[in-house]
């Protein structure tokens, strides 16, 4: 797939380090340890595995990090400048948990946007009972979790191919968590120790395929409406969990063209991460390397009117996690 890489400026992201899969021409990818001014020390050297894959470090980043603390304080080590290097999602996850309908006002925007022609509601009507409905789930203690597909997944500075057959493409920009140990059934107390990092998802979606049409009380299809191939843009980094401070403080910030089109912090999540990974954990056994997609803030294209098209430049950032730029081609632009 085409690369925007040559045109994303790098940003940097908290902490003193990030995790990232990387390559050079003509080289496989491979694990790289990012400084927030651009320097990348190859993990397989430095931890003295030729094999090492980012997967294969989160499966035992407990073990690891004190090691990836030192690594990043050397300046003797083997750097080499980020520019030189083609940036590929951060981790190659066996299974992707996203969560849905978790941002309350964005939640609101949407069941007034998919109103049905002959609802007798207002605007402010439907809003009010939409608002009422969240209300009474955050009560319940009851998130919204489906699952994606791996094949989903693509760089954070690689083009978005839209299908031919997606007639309402959409964006939703996320904060997704990355898991570092099994998790299977525990609190929410312990949650977030089942982290071992943060990063940046954009889990598109096309909004004209959401709904079965055919069989309504089937509701809906995610299969189809999320995981054409490429449909989630990661990265670029996994920032380790030590290094933000509050997953519940964070800006997530989408740009269409330059036009801030979402803008809102992760404290309007319904379920904050903890709770969504523990109500998980009660179902799914999650392993290291694993996604955890939160939910995406109020401003996508369907509030807006305004739905993905060819040449289209998508600019996603999440507080301390970098940003990614991608650019929307359609098949036929190819």
């Amino acid at each position: 797939m085409k690369s925007a890489a040559a045109s994303a400026p790098f940003a940097p992201f908290s902490g003193p380090f990030a995790i990232s899969t990387l390559s050079a021409p003509g080289e496989a990818r491979w694990p790289g340890l990012v400084t927030p001014d651009g320097r990348v020390l190859d993990l397989r050297t430095a931890l003295d595995e030729p094999a090492l894959t980012t997967l294969a470090l989160l499966e035992r980043w407990d073990e690891e990090l004190p090691r990836l603390h030192n690594l990043a304080r050397d300046p003797v080590g083997h750097w080499r400048p980020l520019a030189d290097l083609a940036v590929h999602a951060p981790v190659e996850p066996r299974q992707i948990f996203q969560s849905g309908a978790n941002y309350r006002q964005h939640v609101i925007d949407l069941g007034v946007a998919h109103r049905a022609p002959d609802d007798p509601r207002s605007a402010e009507e439907a809003r009010a009972e939409i608002a009422a409905v969240m209300d009474k789930r955050a009560i319940e203690d009851l998130p919204y979790v489906f699952m994606g597909l791996p094949t989903s997944i693509s760089g954070p500075y690689d083009d978005v191919v839209l299908p031919s057959w997606a007639e309402k493409p959409d964006w939703e920009l996320e904060l997704a968590a990355v898991i570092s140990r099994p998790t299977y059934r525990i609190t929410v107390e312990e949650a977030l120790e089942h982290v071992a990092g943060y990063t940046i998802a954009n889990d598109l979606t096309d909004r004209a395929t959401v709904f079965r049409r055919d069989m309504p009380p089937i509701g809906t299809d995610w299969l189809r409406s999320k995981n054409a191939p490429g449909f989630t843009p990661l990265g670029p980094w996994i920032v380790p969990a030590d290094s933000i401070a509050d997953p519940s403080d964070l800006r997530v910030t989408l740009k269409l063209n330059g036009e801030t089109m979402q803008d809102e912090s992760t404290e309007d999540m319904v379920f904050d991460v903890a709770r969504i990974i523990s109500y998980i954990s009660q179902s799914a056994r999650l392993l290291p390397g694993d996604l955890v997609l939160t939910g995406s803030p109020a401003g996508n294209g369907i509030h807006w009117g305004r739905l993905l098209r060819d040449g289209d430049v998508m600019d996603g950032s999440v507080t301390g996690l970098g940003a990614q730029r991608t650019r929307c081609v359609t098949e036929e632009a190819r």
